[in-house]
């Protein structure tokens, strides 16, 4: 095992943490900045997809990407990471559904942060827990799957409204689940007019294009 793997407690959100010199709430917006890099913060249920978008990033990118990989057992998507030469911090949250700002900050300190363009943080598989909890990320992606049922959306408006791109992923099997993809994107719309939505195979790499197109733009904006 290659890979960083750490246990830690996902700590009181209200305390006051130090992070060079200076105070912060883990609440309000911490951000560590990689230089002038880039952090993306990617959310979604287990078995949406992001882990498979997130090796296909690094596969299709010039960038140097470092990536943490929150889970309640962080070995197996860290493990599929690692097999693409990017370093991977594992966070092992144990019975709690999310990451917060600090047990990011820890797994940061396990990644050649001056040798990379972006970190990509991948949270717990659940389209709940993760809303209220800032990670400091520049863009927030939701990863959401036909398979999940085509009022998957619908029903958890909050991940929606503060996303700044969904990904509608495995649109291929819709006929086979009897779900409406088209339906997944007008949900999103109605959510959150400013939001860009991607409808996506990852699998066969269809709408991988147009997802690091919204990415680069949002690095460069």
């Amino acid at each position: 095992m290659n890979y960083t793997e750490k246990l830690l407690e996902v700590c009181d959100l209200h305390k006051v943490y130090t992070k060079d010199g200076v105070p912060t709430k883990a609440l309000n917006g911490i951000s560590f900045n990689v230089l002038n890099g880039e952090y993306l913060g990617i959310m979604g249920a287990s078995g949406s997809g992001k882990t498979t978008l997130i090796e296909n990033i690094i596969e299709n990118t010039d960038d140097k990407i470092g990536v943490i990989a929150g889970d309640v057992i962080s070995k197996f998507d860290a493990g599929r990471i690692e097999k693409h030469n990017a370093p991977v911090v594992g966070l092992n949250t144990g019975k709690e559904c999310h990451l917060d700002a600090h047990l990011v900050g820890h797994g940061l300190g396990d990644l050649p942060l001056d040798d990379l363009d972006m970190v990509i943080i991948e949270n717990v598989g659940n389209l709940i827990c993760p809303v209220d909890f800032d990670l400091g990320s520049h863009m927030r992606i939701v990863v959401v799957s036909v398979t999940e049922g085509d009022d998957t959306v619908e029903k958890h408006p909050l991940i929606f409204q503060t996303s700044d791109l969904v990904v509608i992923n495995k649109v291929d099997l819709a006929d086979a689940v009897g779900a409406d993809a088209d339906k997944m994107v007008n949900d999103a719309k109605r959510l959150n007019p400013d939001v860009q939505v991607i409808k996506a195979s990852l699998k066969q790499g269809e709408g991988l294009s147009e997802i690091i197109s919204a990415i680069n733009k949002q690095k460069d904006s």
